[in-house]
């Protein structure tokens, strides 16, 4: 019996099992020189932690994390109105003094700390504020409160009664007209500065999947009118990312609704490739490499080979600081400088 053998022609393996999120073509980069500020949700801090660890200038979040647009932009007149807080703008619960536009990380036991700590940290965001070249925000949601009694928005309910609050979702176009007059009050103190907008990949579980789909999407169709119509105005696709690339579980938190410590590592990778040039990218690999060395923990302190492993390290930053002066290594100068007193040959 003869057996006929059917050729197969084998397609090569160009198929892509994940839906890729094209991320934007900026010709506007972040650079090390420049001066960062950053505002929002709780991914504002995870994203901020990275500039700072890989030491770009940042001042995060001045009144503490903020989820949504209305109270970023009251928060942000604020400051350009050179407003300095009093004992009427604060209010006390079971011995603790608060402020409900700030995070409860500003609140305190007396009221004269509270204030202290606020307004001190209003006239550095000031200062901020006049010398950034970008202001990031990342909004979480479109839902806003106000207080009942003035109709107020709130920045923090600080665990208040919802009696206290009215609760509803500002509509897009509301949202856009408020940031484009806030954006040409900046510019007038500071005409340089450059935004960046992005949507926080944390779903709000409470008010459901299809609730949280209609406030980032109010928050989506707000900011692409922004970034059309506003010149300095771009987009980052944090959202998207997490929706569509990292869909899986896998890349969640225990609670199933904040990215993991691998999810962000990838969204920062892709902020990276999307703002900064290869000489920036160069010094965050340099940088790592330095980091890397400090955190290393020997057996020895005063071994000759370790105090050598300092002296190399020491020299790298002080060749990196030289390179570029405006780097804050201070504080790593210091650790080696400590180290290396250790040994008796110092």
């Amino acid at each position: 019996m003869c057996l006929h053998l059917q050729k197969i022609n084998l397609l090569p393996r160009t198929m892509e099992f994940r839906t890729k999120v094209e991320l934007p073509k900026i010709q506007d980069t972040i650079q090390h020189s420049d001066s960062l500020m950053l505002w929002g949700s709780c991914f504002t801090e995870n994203i901020g932690k990275r500039l700072i660890d890989n030491k770009f200038s940042c001042d995060l979040n001045p009144f503490g994390i903020l989820y949504n647009p209305m109270s970023i932009a009251l928060a942000i007149r604020q400051i350009l109105e050179d407003k300095e807080y009093t004992e009427n703008d604060l209010t006390a619960r079971n011995d603790e003094w608060f402020s409900y536009m700030h995070h409860s990380s500003f609140s305190a036991h007396d009221k004269e700390t509270c204030l202290q700590r606020i307004n001190g940290r209003l006239k550095e965001a000031r200062k901020h504020l006049e010398e950034a070249d970008w202001i990031i925000f990342t909004w979480g949601t479109s839902w806003v409160y106000q207080l009942t009694t003035t109709r107020t928005i709130v920045g923090n309910c600080h665990k208040m009664p919802d009696k206290m609050f009215i609760r509803s979702r500002v509509e897009a176009e509301t949202i856009y007209t408020e940031y484009q007059s806030l954006i040409v009050e900046i510019r007038k103190l500071n005409p340089k500065v450059r935004f960046l907008f992005t949507v926080s990949p944390i779903r709000h579980a409470k008010d459901g999947m299809h609730g949280n789909q209609l406030s980032k999407s109010t928050l989506l169709l707000s900011i692409d009118k922004i970034c059309k119509e506003i010149t300095g105005c771009h987009y980052f696709p944090s959202y998207e990312i997490m929706m569509d690339e990292l869909r899986d579980y896998r890349f969640y938190a225990d609670d199933m609704l904040h990215p993991s410590s691998l999810a962000i590592n990838y969204i920062w990778e892709c902020f990276s490739e999307t703002f900064f040039p290869d000489a920036t990218q160069a010094i965050i690999k340099e940088w790592e490499k330095i980091e890397r060395g400090l955190s290393h923990r020997p057996f020895n302190v005063q071994s000759d080979a370790h105090q050598r492993f300092l002296r190399e390290i020491l020299l790298k930053i002080e060749l990196l600081k030289e390179k570029l002066p405006y780097l804050d290594v201070e504080n790593e100068i210091k650790i080696c400088q400590a180290q290396l007193k250790k040994s008796p040959q110092y």
